[in-house]
């Protein structure tokens, strides 16, 4: 059952598909709520109404399968993130219904769940995946307690997470000389540009990969972080892009989002390595585009709204010679035709950098490496966590600052300069 939010004017309402009548399809609308929050609380309620009535099934009856799904309408597609909901299917899709779909909801024991998790990590499951797929399914199981009243108790409460040696993986840290190698090898190409970005800020691809001109004040050397890109697989609607992901050419659209967190609106300082790399590009994009005419590929912006009420950005390419009223998007990262160069597009450098570079690398590396390197010599933690854009300084220590030779030295150093210790 599909559900949803809308604004119409200066109030909200819902809306949620009734099935088919007579061969036609009917929905159910109420509006004049003040807030998106209020009409998604009532939402919930009248589906739940709706369910209980017994015009589809009674609570008692309900399959794991059949509530998965509603948890899905009422809760996932409302409340997460685009990307979020993708992770979610997949592990709905790819582990939950599998193994419990058939089983009555009301059914689920906490032995049959602990046997379940045991079996995660026998058959060798990282510990973060197995972890994301009980979460997932225990916050499932949440839901249908409150608001939706199907169960009174979580099984999965009683399950107790299997412990899984975290396993080491490869080194994400780039030395300057496996930096180097990387510059020389993509100096000319499309992948240059993003490199230099994520070496010298710490930015996340997302965040790279949806920069414009506009972004970039060459006067202060500063770039601004308000917006990432996604890609949107058949239009809006996550679960037909789980469903479709065997496909050979999924049908799919690049558009700005939110950042990743409130934090993750910010302004960053960059130096003249970064500048001068900068101005180079921009001059170069400003002659290509003359030398192209109305052949250059450029990119506009369209408006449209997502599942939850909200605005999007689609981002659309079409050929400068029909460009009309639309907003023009002055991406960074293009092609000398104007072509766009996407995170997906990024994935044959990091191909090449394994393969003939023989480096343990993604762009995350990039981001890793800036904040490691700054930390190593001195940098103020507060300004690294600033720089990276998060809300939590935890993270920043425990996720993104690795320990290194030098940081030991200079600790062995400290302490002796404290002690007075002296050479042998």
């Amino acid at each position: 059952m599909t559900g949803g939010t809308r604004k119409k004017g200066t109030t909200w309402y819902y809306y949620f598909d009734l099935g088919k009548v007579n061969g036609k399809r009917k929905k159910k609308e109420k509006g004049g709520f003040k807030t998106k929050k209020e009409a998604q609380l009532a939402l919930t309620a009248a589906i739940h109404e709706f369910h209980c009535s017994g015009q589809v099934f009674e609570p008692a009856n309900i399959t794991v399968s059949d509530y998965l799904d509603e948890w899905y309408e009422l809760f996932c597609k409302l409340n997460l993130k685009y990307s979020t909901q993708i992770s979610y299917l997949r592990i709905i899709e790819g582990h939950l219904k599998p193994k419990f779909g058939i089983y009555k909801l009301k059914a689920l024991k906490p032995s049959t769940l602990q046997e379940y998790a045991n079996s995660l990590k026998l058959n060798g499951y990282s510990r973060s995946h197995i972890c994301s797929i009980l979460t997932i399914f225990q916050s499932a199981l949440n839901y249908a307690i409150e608001p939706l009243h199907y169960i009174n108790q979580n099984p999965m409460k009683l399950v107790k997470f299997p412990k899984v040696e975290k396993k080491a993986r490869e080194r994400i840290i780039l030395t300057l000389e496996d930096w180097q190698k990387i510059l020389d090898r993509f100096k000319d190409s499309r992948y240059y540009i993003p490199l230099m970005i994520g070496f010298y800020t710490g930015l996340r691809i997302s965040e790279t990969f949806a920069l414009t001109w506009n972004d970039i004040d060459f006067e202060k050397k500063t770039l601004t972080v308000n917006k990432q890109m996604v890609k949107r697989n058949f239009g809006a609607d996550a679960r037909k892009a789980v469903e479709h992901q065997t496909e050979k050419k999924p049908q799919s659209s690049w558009y700005f989002t939110s950042p990743k967190t409130i934090s993750s609106n910010r302004t960053i300082a960059f130096g003249n390595t970064l500048y001068l790399a900068l101005k180079k590009e921009w001059e170069k994009q400003q002659r290509k585009e003359e030398e192209n005419g109305d052949d250059y590929t450029i990119y506009v912006l369209k408006k449209e709204t997502d599942e939850k009420g909200n605005d999007m950005f689609h981002t659309i390419p079409i050929k400068k010679r029909n460009k009309g009223e639309q907003l023009r998007i002055p991406f960074i990262c293009i092609t000398e035709n104007g072509q766009y160069t996407s995170t997906d597009s990024f994935k044959f450098c990091s191909r090449i950098i394994h393969k003939e570079l023989k480096l343990a690398f993604d762009y995350h590396s990039l981001r890793h490496t800036h904040a490691t390197l700054l930390i190593e010599s001195g940098a103020d933690i507060k300004n690294v966590q600033a720089r990276l854009g998060h809300s939590n300084i935890q993270t920043t220590l425990q996720t993104y600052v690795h320990n290194t030779e030098k940081m030991e030295q200079r600790s062995v150093a400290l302490f002796e300069k404290i002690t007075g210790g002296k050479d042998s």
